[in-house]
Parts: structure tokens; C-alpha cells; sequence
């Protein structure tokens, strides 16, 4: 696989960390998406999302959930309760590793709340666009009568 350096790019420019941060996460592509937890992401309105993550085995103690600079981020560590002491696993089919799950978030959306039942954790998403950015109607009027001039003429005296 071919691998890009983009440090001179990082040198000559200003603000723009965020886009070549993203071409570097493009470059990996191998690894960089682990399937754990699985995931699924909706539309549940015309402004708003959910990404579900099947958690099983984890607590609301367990998981952190950030957003900072566009990215949502979520994140487990289970640790090991005293209830398995002194017990021998024969066979580990519910996943109990640490995770940490990536979601790039487009401009103007915000987190709203996150829900865990039942092993899913909901992640509520809504996009909130500013009333300077909404498009907007402009009405046309009909056409305009032609304003009537007045000439005043000097009477000859």
C-alpha cells in the first residue's frame, strides 16, 4: 500500500489540521476500523440520527462519551468485577475488551443525549443548521407599473 507524507503540507498551511487529519485516517485503512463494538447508524427524522453500539456487558460506569472538534467519540473499559474470582472461564463468547469507537461529524451537528438498555447504547444526533445558512424563498412581485412623470412647464407670460 502506498503511504503519502503530508508534514510539508502541515508546515505551509493554517487551520486546515482537521482536513489533513482526515487524509492521514484515509491512508489506514487497514486496522483502523476494528469490528468491535458493532455498530449501526440511522436517520430517525429529517434533522436528526442515532448511532447504536451493541455494548453488551457494559455499564453506564464503563463508557465515555466526547465530542471535541468534530468528532464523536466512544470509548469502554470493562473492568474485571470480584464476582469472577476463583471462577474458570471454559469458553468467553461476550466480548468484555476495551473499545473505542470514531465518528466524524459533519458542521452543525450536536449530540443530544445517549441512552443504555438492554446492551445498546443510543447516541442521539441532531443537525441545527443557523437561520443565516437555511435556505430561504425570496418572493417574486409582479411587475411594477412604470412610475408617471410629471413635466411642469413654465407658463409664457
Amino acid at each position: 500500500m502506498r503511504n503519502f507524507d503530508l508534514s510539508p503540507l502541515y508546515r505551509s498551511t493554517v487551520g486546515f489540521d482537521r482536513v489533513f487529519g482526515m487524509l492521514d485516517s484515509l491512508g489506514n485503512f487497514e486496522g483502523a476500523n476494528p469490528a468491535y463494538p458493532p455498530y449501526n447508524i440511522e436517520r430517525t427524522g429529517e434533522n436528526a440520527y442515532r448511532v447504536t453500539l451493541a455494548v453488551a456487558g457494559f455499564g453506564e460506569a464503563d463508557i465515555n462519551i466526547e465530542v471535541k472538534e468534530g468528532t464523536l467519540t466512544v470509548s469502554g473499559s470493562k473492568q474485571e468485577s470480584n464476582d469472577t474470582a476463583g471462577k474458570e472461564v471454559l469458553y468467553r463468547g461476550i466480548a468484555a475488551r476495551s473499545f473505542e469507537r470514531r465518528f466524524q461529524l459533519a458542521d452543525h451537528v450536536e449530540v443530544r443525549g445517549a441512552t443504555l438498555e438492554n446492551g445498546l447504547l443510543h447516541v442521539d444526533l441532531v443537525r441545527e443548521i443557523p437561520e443565516a445558512m437555511k435556505p430561504r424563498t425570496i418572493a417574486i412581485n409582479g411587475k411594477s407599473r412604470p412610475v408617471e412623470k410629471q413635466v411642469e412647464a413654465k407658463v409664457a407670460a
